[in-house]
């Protein structure tokens, strides 16, 4: 009975949510897509003819972004659940963690390293806010450990990440493995969300990996 209680109340607060009628009006499979164009504004990574890596990419709202942006590139989306086909999106229906995944994923590319790693994944909702802190944190580092394998030395890594327990973990591991990085929250994440975007560029040279 509590569960679908939670269940009713989140969806009559995603149908009063304006960025999920937004989604809707102009064609975004998700509102998370507005979180995208506004990191895209803050940091203008998008380039035309960038090869981009999109984790955990259902049901495709970052990809469209993506596919906005880059005109002659390649992208690939990549999620353990399928994802209807979008336009000029390749997709490879895998766990991103399985081991030699990112040999597949440089197989797609032709063996070329990639120009940016992008991640709005996050563990299912618990209840327990330092559980799912904690969950999503260790997704995010996951994320940035194949980024470090796949990216070129120019490369940016983008994911999300909550505040909590984990956060200084990885802003420790992002600043040894990359020249640049900074925190985001977009003002379409909601306010009473802990959820912030980790922005990192530039592969630092003669490191471990993660």
């Amino acid at each position: 009975m509590k569960k679908n209680k939670i269940s009713k109340n989140w969806i009559i607060k995603q149908h009063r949510d304006p960025y999920f009628k937004k989604s809707r009006i102009e064609g975004y499979r998700s509102r998370s897509a507005y979180k995208l164009l506004e990191i895209e504004k803050k940091f203008s990574f998008f380039k035309k003819n960038m090869n981009l890596v999109d984790l955990g990419s259902s049901p495709g709202g970052w990809s469209q972004v993506s596919r906005k942006y880059i005109i002659n590139g390649k992208i690939l989306a990549v999620d353990i659940k399928k994802m209807e086909k979008i336009p000029n999106v390749d997709f490879l229906e895998s766990n991103f963690r399985e081991d030699k995944v990112y040999e597949k994923i440089l197989n797609i590319f032709s063996n070329k390293k990639i120009d940016a790693v992008i991640s709005d994944m996050a563990t299912n909702t618990s209840g327990n806010k330092d559980l799912d802190s904690i969950q999503t944190g260790e997704l995010c580092l996951d994320a940035m450990n194949l980024a470090h394998k796949i990216l070129n030395e120019n490369g940016v890594f983008i994911s999300k990440l909550f505040m909590g327990v984990s956060y200084n973990e990885i802003n420790i591991n992002a600043k040894k493995n990359f020249k640049k990085v900074a925190i985001f929250k977009p003002k379409s994440s909601r306010k009473e969300s802990r959820e912030v975007y980790i922005y990192c560029k530039g592969l630092k040279k003669n490191i471990n990996n993660l």
